[in-house]
């Protein structure tokens, strides 16, 4: 009996149609398939009695529609993508099938399978498994930071070989999804140092003649708690996380929870949408106690910094909101933002200095860290101005924020050191986040143009017959003070400098081990980009042996909250999760300022 012949198109759609009854077959879903072809494929979820019904035979394939339209799938974590033939990604779709087509469809496969697990609709998706390092470092992170994280000059275990430490870390993104733990809670526990001054000094403090004064103690969180807006905007990030606990309703609980349990004296928060602050975290904040002062960002951004501090501890002196825009300037054409602010203890019997809090979030993009030190520069500026005292000394000093840099990178040195020669740096390389050398220019001498008005140490200057250059944000350049012994030469040099010897609440490594610890951490990436800075006193256990001369800021750190390496992390599926809900770990501190 003489077979039948079929049309290559009638032999396509019968391939279609086994695919589609295979697919709804419970065993296939057992399976992870990752097939060729990713680039090509549009996203497709149906109902199983949708698969056999007739949509996919209807006439649409012949009016220009695709033929299988989007539907939801039982398994909400379940994709199938399914890529038409060669001649379907014309603008229209044909009917007409040459004797080539047939030969690209079989040769590219059409069916890809994005998860495999088949689990209830309340259910969230499998835990995503991290790559490795050497599989980064192998193939690439497209378009996110490396994961290697950067160690510090003369930091433990600086060598070119992996040490055990490393190795450990290397690990961790190899963690299997079975070992993640659904609801476990993050464990952090408070390091603390008090002990260590009172072995010193005693439990009391003493001024010069020998009188006995009190002290003031408070305490610091710095948290980048992740606004809604860039949550939805950056989906990919946070493909670990199950729908229900991206939402802001289920978000901002957690986020009050943390204030209320931390009960800091000073917040310095980044990211704070600015409906969400007015309506929901502003009157919540004031209800604990707060007086909160908030800058948004500009260029219709719809988030920014706020600086939040309980009335019963600190009185506000002023506030000053820092715009990193500078209209003509084409360095300085993005939208992030500083706050820096004078606060006065409220401590009776006690003469203790106003302190400087600044707070800020540095710009993202990797590759130019032209602009991250330039904002960074302004906002020294600001806080030189504010914190500059009647004796030529300046207040103590607290500055935090998410400074998009990592550890042992140029901008975090000259943060630490207070110098920067920068002459012959890849822009890229700035912020220790770039590690793709290609393309990358070199800084410029200077970075940022005279028009500024900020010298090369970080402070305003203007001429006697320079006018203040109005902005749409206020005035540039207010309150201009000049720094002595300045020359022309020194003006030039591929250097910049600040006054401020700052020292970091966290060593960036974990005491045991040596593990590098990690402040964010998603879908991409798992560093640390989020600091406390602070003027030591020169006896602070903070302060490192033969740092040389450190001038005495009159701040000691009492304790802090530790950290945690990227392990600990995926072992609850990574940042956010069911009870943390923002990208980043809140960063604690406690303080002794001495009267």
């Amino acid at each position: 009996m003489p077979l039948k012949k079929i049309s290559e198109k009638e032999l396509y759609f019968m391939l279609f149609r086994q695919f589609s009854q295979l697919v709804c077959s419970r065993s296939m879903f057992a399976h992870h398939l990752k097939l060729p072809g990713r680039s090509h494929f549009f996203h497709l979820r149906a109902f199983r009695s949708s698969w056999e019904g007739p949509a996919l035979w209807n006439s649409s394939c012949l009016s220009g529609l695709p033929p299988w339209p989007q539907q939801f799938h039982p398994s909400r974590y379940l994709s199938v993508n399914f890529k038409p033939p060669y001649h379907f990604h014309h603008s229209r779709w044909r009917t007409a099938w040459p004797n080539s087509s047939f030969t690209r469809f079989r040769q590219a496969p059409a069916i890809y399978l994005s998860c495999g697990h088949m689990d209830r609709c309340d259910n969230g998706p499998p835990f995503k498994r991290r790559k490795s390092n050497d599989e980064t470092r192998q193939h690439g992170a497209r378009g996110s930071p490396s994961l290697r994280s950067v160690r510090p000059p003369g930091s433990p275990n600086d060598s070119s070989q992996n040490s055990p430490a490393e190795s450990e870390t290397t690990c961790v993104s190899q963690t299997c999804p079975h070992q993640a733990k659904r609801g476990a809670e993050i464990q952090r526990r408070w390091e603390d140092f008090s002990q260590h001054y009172q072995q010193n000094e005693g439990a009391n403090i003493f001024t010069a003649d020998g009188k006995e004064t009190k002290s003031f103690d408070f305490s610091v969180m710095s948290y980048n708690i992740l606004s809604q807006d860039l949550l939805e905007d950056n989906s990919h990030l946070y493909r670990h996380c199950s729908q229900p606990i991206l939402n802001w309703n289920h978000r901002f609980p957690n986020i009050l929870k943390e204030f209320k349990q931390h009960n800091a004296d000073i917040l310095c928060l980044q990211e704070v949408q600015e409906d969400h602050y007015k309506k929901q975290i502003k009157p919540s904040l004031e209800s604990l106690g707060y007086h909160c002062e908030y800058k948004m960002r500009t260029g219709r951004k719809p988030d920014g910094c706020v600086i939040g501090f309980k009335q019963s501890k600190f009185s506000l002196v002023s506030c000053h909101p820092v715009e990193f825009y500078r209209h003509g300037i084409p360095l300085l054409d993005r939208d992030n933002v500083g706050l820096v602010l004078l606060l006065r203890p409220a401590a009776p019997g006690c003469s203790a200095p106003c302190l400087c809090v600044a707070n800020t979030h540095l710009l993202y993009n990797p590759r130019r860290g032209d602009i991250k030190l330039t904002q960074l520069a302004m906002l020294l500026a600001e806080i030189s101005k504010v914190s500059d005292q009647e004796d030529g000394s300046y207040c103590p000093i607290i500055f935090c924020g998410d400074f998009n840099s990592v550890p042992g990178s140029p901008l975090y040195s000259f943060i630490r050191e207070g110098k920067l020669e920068y002459e012959g740096l890849p822009i890229g390389k700035i912020s220790g986040q770039e590690q793709n050398p290609r393309g990358q220019r070199i800084l410029s001498v200077p970075i940022w143009p005279k028009s500024l008005g900020i010298s090369n140490y970080c402070q305003y200057e203007m001429s006697p017959e320079a006018k203040p250059v109005l902005d749409e944000g206020g005035i540039s350049g207010l309150c201009v003070r000049e720094e002595e012994n300045f020359t022309p030469e020194k003006k030039l040099q591929s250097s910049i400098e600040h006054k401020f010897r700052l020292t970091s609440v966290y060593s960036h490594f974990l005491t045991k081990g040596g593990t590098p610890e990690i402040t964010t951490c998603h879908s991409r990436t798992a560093l640390t980009v989020d600091y406390v800075f602070y003027s030591a006193a020169k006896n602070d256990i903070s302060v490192q042996p033969g740092s040389g001369p450190i001038p005495d800021g009159r701040l000691q750190l009492l304790a802090r909250l530790c950290l945690l390496c990227e392990k600990d992390l995926w072992t609850i599926n990574g940042l956010p999760n069911e009870h943390n809900s923002s990208d980043h770990l809140p960063l604690l501190a406690r303080f002794r300022l001495r009267c």
